[in-house]
């Protein structure tokens, strides 16, 4: 069994278990019960090029049978199987077979670009990757001629079109006979990239006692047993406990392959459609083209909305079109911290992130460690049964993973005495794009292998649609990098677009501190001011 640090108290263990959040059973032995039990739950996917369509059931079944294929590869309990695939039916698939073999399984942000693809099957040693072999504009198989050499990497399976001669065709998968194993409740059982304050994408690792847990209070917090509808890719922690939710909950899910507002508001009619999730993003598109194309969202009875900064007026919007807007706050690290309920007071979905869910704690604390007073803004310190076991990196667990199990997010908040939590602001040094997480550090690094850039600082400029874009302040000698310029450099560079700037500023020199670290808070209120924008 995995070593956990910042290990929780036994006692606190117990009081998850007395919950019923806290099972000792393997992802795949629950995910072969829940086949068992709703075989026909439909997992349906929709995509430009056609939709898919198939029974749990049925994908359990091929998940096994990939499973074996993957035993006569080589692949052990154990051992890291990566996909980097748009949503489709296959994605499904092999969570099952990394399941039902003990395979950790890592799902990869399908637009990560070969320099993060790398860095993420380097650190995880991933053993096998799947990828198609061309998605809309992006050749994967270009993508994988452009990696290094990864020693651990013995497979790269492809799906679709001809398999280059270092490469496996997923049509061509040897036969297999599938053995009986035996996985710890407490094993890793899902690796997921995210962007935090380091250059690199972090990798975060999950349980199947955390993923259950997860799982267990979005049953307890939200509505409805009916159909959910998935916006999210499944490289995001939503996209992926989506693909759980039909395999382990039974629920029928629809899912697509990327977002389209229009299609997606034409899905959840057709479906009835009663759960689903977004950020402001979705939900402003959804509103758009429901309103747009004269679509019944009748069914619709909670949209969950968080993963960045949610206006009040989106929230409005939302309740005027009759849909519940509950806001909710988590990160990868513990998925889903607290959520407002459905019949909650209007003002709470407005304006507060809402009560922790069962087996949940939070402190707020300072610098140093320590509580702030009550009601006070302090660093979230937060545990609970979704908690990951540990980051790939030891040293990030050090600085982050305290003694009696407390995550420091890196989020400030405060908590009222109803017990709504708000979040406030960012300690950490990220930008959030439509949901997904971008570092900073990341950007300015690439932007300091621009010629003429002395210096660099990439924020977050505030976007009604994203959330945020990503902004270039530069110090530059000389004439100044067109935007058009940095593009086509971060596109050589291979990294994914969401992370090239789509603004720049130029400054002739940054607010810092005593030691020289720039303020940042500082140049996005001067910035923010000149350009009469308020956050």
């Amino acid at each position: 069994m995995a070593v956990e640090v910042g290990a929780v108290p036994p006692d606190v263990e117990n009081k998850w278990r007395a919950l019923g959040l806290w099972r000792d059973v393997s992802l795949g032995a629950a995910m072969a019960e829940t086949a068992r039990l709703h075989p026909d739950a439909s997992l349906y996917v929709h995509a430009a090029s056609g939709a898919t369509e198939a029974p749990l059931g049925e994908i359990h079944a091929a998940g096994r049978r990939l499973a074996g294929s993957l035993y006569a590869l080589g692949l052990r309990p154990g051992d890291t199987l990566a996909m980097q695939l748009p949503n489709r039916i296959e994605n499904a698939v092999v969570i099952q077979a990394a399941a039902a073999l003990g395979c950790v399984a890592l799902p990869i942000i399908h637009i990560y670009g070969p320099a993060e693809l790398a860095h993420i099957l380097r650190d995880s040693s991933a053993k096998a990757l799947f990828v198609p072999d061309r998605w809309r504009n992006i050749d994967y198989l270009e993508r994988l001629a452009r990696l290094p050499a990864l020693p651990a990497l013995a497979h790269r399976i492809v799906l679709g079109g001809q398999a280059p001669p270092d490469c496996l065709a997923w049509s061509e998968l040897p036969n297999g006979t599938l053995p009986e194993v035996t996985v710890d409740a407490g094993d890793v059982a899902l690796l997921l990239y995210t962007s935090g304050t380091t250059a690199a994408p972090k990798g975060v690792k999950h349980s199947s006692r955390s993923l259950f847990a997860e799982l267990e209070a979005q049953k307890r917090g939200r509505q409805g047993e009916g159909r959910w509808f998935a916006p999210w890719p499944s490289g995001h922690i939503a996209g992926t406990l989506g693909i759980l939710g039909h395999a382990l909950l039974g629920r029928s899910l629809v899912m697509m392959e990327s977002w389209e507002p229009a299609a997606a508001a034409q899905l959840i009619e057709r479906f009835s459609v009663e759960q689903t999730s977004g950020t402001p993003f979705h939900l402003a598109g959804l509103l758009e083209a429901a309103e747009r194309d004269d679509r019944d969202l009748s069914s619709l009875r909670q949209f969950l909305i968080g993963a960045t900064t949610v206006p009040p007026a989106v929230v409005s919007a939302s309740e005027n079109a009759g849909i519940r807007c509950t806001r909710c706050y988590g990160s990868t690290e513990l998925p889903t911290l607290t959520q407002c309920a459905p019949d909650d007071a209007l003002d709470k979905r407005l304006n507060t992130d809402g009560r922790l869910n069962p087996g949940c704690e939070v402190r707020f604390v300072d610098d140093e460690g320590l509580d702030v007073a009550p009601g006070h803004e302090g660093e979230l310190a937060v545990r609970g049964p979704e908690r990951f076991i540990g980051y790939t990196d030891k040293i990030l667990n050090t600085n982050s993973l305290l003694a009696g199990g407390w995550f420091l997010t890196g989020d400030i908040g405060r908590i009222d005495p109803d017990g709504f939590v708000t979040i406030t602001d960012r300690k950490k040094d990220i930008i959030i794009r439509g949901g997904e997480n971008i570092s900073s550090r990341e950007v300015e690094d690439l932007l300091m292998t621009l010629p003429g850039v002395r210096e660099a600082a990439a924020i977050g400029w505030p976007d009604q649609c994203l959330g945020e874009r990503v902004c270039a302040v530069l110090i530059v000698d000389g004439e100044p990098p067109a935007l058009a310029s940095i593009d086509a450099a971060f596109r050589d560079l291979g990294v994914a677009r969401q992370k090239t700037p789509e603004r720049v500023e130029i400054v002739s020199e940054f607010p810092r501190t005593l030691s020289g670290k720039v303020q940042k808070a500082e140049l996005k209120s001067r910035l923010f001011t000149a350009a009469s924008i308020t956050r």
